[in-house]
């Protein structure tokens, strides 16, 4: 028997081949995450000095201050608990990890560190200033207590 290859049994077979393909590479959970060891998770909402105002604000949140060495407070500053001592004085932090917490620092970098130390204890609501008091500052906000 003699097959031949016309345009209708081409377009079958590589209809065909490209289901099969196409079959293979799908998962049913869904495409993998993608992380990299390099950038950390957003743990944080980062926020303007605006918007971290009306954060801060909200009768609920906490609002940290973890720089160090202490060089003020924006008004509204619940505690202050320097940025590498977060999982050694979680005993001061509330015990409901749902608490809605603010944190800031003099210019970022030790927010971000303290950002992601809350959220490795479980806390899942924390903004973060971006900028720190610098940006606060800048935007004619007061700084109280230096």
């Amino acid at each position: 028997m003699i097959v031949r290859w016309g345009p209708q049994l081409l377009t079958a077979v590589w209809t065909a081949a490209g289901v099969m393909a196409v079959s293979a590479c799908v998962s049913v959970d869904g495409p993998p995450a993608i992380t990299s060891p390099y950038e950390p998770a957003n743990v944080a909402r980062i926020l303007g000095p605006g918007e971290f105002a009306a954060a801060i604000d909200e009768p609920d949140r906490l609002t940290l201050n973890v720089h160090v060495p202490f060089e003020g407070d924006i008004p509204g500053t619940d505690m202050s608990i320097p940025f590498d001592q977060i999982a050694a004085q979680a005993n001061r932090l509330p015990a409901d990890r749902d608490t809605a917490l603010a944190v800031y620092c003099r210019s970022g970098p030790m927010s971000t560190v303290a950002a992601e130390a809350l959220s490795d204890l479980g806390y899942t609501d924390v903004v973060e200033l971006r900028g720190g008091m610098r940006a606060w500052q800048a935007e004619g906000r007061q700084i109280i207590g230096i």
